[in-house]
């Protein structure tokens, strides 16, 4: 790795591109030691994050000094005074499911024009192996005209942000540090190191980080996929799945995992990523896709299944009502993007059956915009024929199999995705 001559400031103004799921906390924590500039392009974001209101819904904003230390803002022009950049914008996938990089491209469009002499940037976003030296270094060349060593550096901290979960926040999971040179390597660790109690991991290099961040939802994706082929399996055979975990799950070295649907930013878009720089090289993998190959068929099994079930019940070729409860992409947050009870809702309406979704904690105007879909009130509708439970949050849960089952009639049947009540309480659990 390369040394450089940069000198690096002891207290750095720190400007973070993206004031999502990642970027907020980001902003909130430094904000603790340094002065920072929170900056996105959603006015209304803006607007609410200046009213101490995290429309995510993850952060109580009055716990910090936003007046004093943070400056949330739209505006281009107010970043220009930064040290370093921290870019923690969205990488989805396109229809095609390909690596979308625009977002990532823009924010470093937008920064490029303001990176001075010595400045440096680090990108959080999950890309593949290799995306922030072939698609990022360039632009910011390009729009800065400063050269990489001699004019800034770059770095690559991986987010781990587990949405929704109020234990492991930020400072509680180790951080994936890395630099250009080994001066900026050391620098960007110590930088994280102030925020992160769980302490941090140089990398060997950007590359090494990039992969090591990709390849965790992968594990993740193709261990629940496992458990989600073996309970459609154990459906087949008519043998309880739960009951088949809870019996290998007495040895001390089966790890366990629990069924249900697969989306969200992660999980269900970092596959793709590696699957497509492994193709441009050349190789073809057979493991990377496997599991999101079957988690991606999960709804279509779930649908095809009760829509038959449902058929031997009422043979009066009636017009079935179904609700699912749960629309974000897992439980206990708000985030929609890419859940799979919508996919799960279309494959329902493609059988022709009416179809209702609710989920007290989705913004219901976003569900609209993103989905076109309106949420539904579990409480003025009643006297579905099928219920699904497809996410575990825990108002579902403090709702109690009786309340779910006062949604229906007496033969109304009740579909468990994520084992959140009793296996005799419900007629189908994953």
């Amino acid at each position: 790795m390369k040394h450089s001559t940069f000198v690096f400031p002891k207290n750095p103004l720190i400007c973070i591109i993206g004031l999502g799921y990642v970027g907020l906390p980001l902003a909130l924590e430094f904000s603790k030691n340094h002065k920072v500039i929170g900056f996105d392009l959603d006015d209304d974001k803006i607007n609410s994050l200046n009213n101490a209101n995290d429309p995510s819904g993850e952060l109580d904003l009055r716990q910090y000094d936003i007046v004093t230390n943070i400056r949330f803002t739209s505006e281009t022009e107010e970043i220009s005074a930064a040290d370093i950049y921290i870019i923690a914008v969205p990488t989805p996938i396109t229809i095609e499911k390909l690596p979308d990089t625009k977002l990532l491209e823009e924010a470093c469009k937008t920064v490029g024009p303001f990176i001075k002499e010595g400045n440096g940037v680090v990108f959080e976003s999950t890309v593949y192996p290799g995306a922030t030296e072939e698609i990022c270094i360039p632009l910011l060349e390009k729009y800065s005209g400063l050269a990489l060593h001699t004019g800034f550096y770059v770095g690559y901290s991986p987010e781990r942000i587990n949405p929704g979960d109020k234990e492991k926040t930020l400072r509680d999971i180790v951080k994936i540090t890395s630099g250009s040179c080994n001066d900026s390597a050391i620098f960007i660790n110590s930088l994280y190191q102030d925020i992160i109690d769980a302490g941090t991991y140089i990398a060997s290099s950007i590359q090494v980080a990039e992969a090591a961040k990709v390849i965790e939802n992968i594990q993740r994706d193709i261990n629940i996929a496992l458990f989600n082929e073996l309970a459609m399996l154990f459906d087949k055979l008519e043998i309880s799945s739960s009951q088949v975990f809870d019996a290998a799950a007495t040895k001390w070295n089966f790890a366990r995992y629990t069924p249900g649907l697969v989306g969200g930013h992660c999980i269900g878009v970092d596959p793709y990523y590696l699957t497509f720089k492994a193709l441009s090289e050349g190789f073809n993998p057979q493991m990377i896709l496997a599991g999101r190959n079957v988690n991606e068929s999960l709804p279509d099994f779930i649908a095809s299944r009760l829509h038959k079930e449902l058929q031997s019940i009422n043979t009066d070729n009636k017009k079935y009502r179904i609700l699912i409860l749960g629309a974000t992409f897992k439980e206990n947050c708000k985030d929609i993007r890419n859940s799979k009870s919508f996919v799960l809702y279309e494959e329902l309406k493609n059988r022709g059956i009416s179809v209702d979704i609710s989920d007290e904690l989705a913004d219901s105007k976003a569900v609209e915009s993103y989905y076109s879909v309106k949420l539904a009130d579990t409480e003025a509708e009643s006297q579905y024929d099928a219920v699904i439970v497809a996410v575990a949050h825990n108002y579902i849960k403090e709702m109690g199999i009786e309340n779910i089952r006062s949604l229906g009639a007496s033969s109304m049947l009740i579909y468990d995705l994520k084992g959140v009540f009793s296996e005799e309480d419900v007629d189908f659990r994953l």
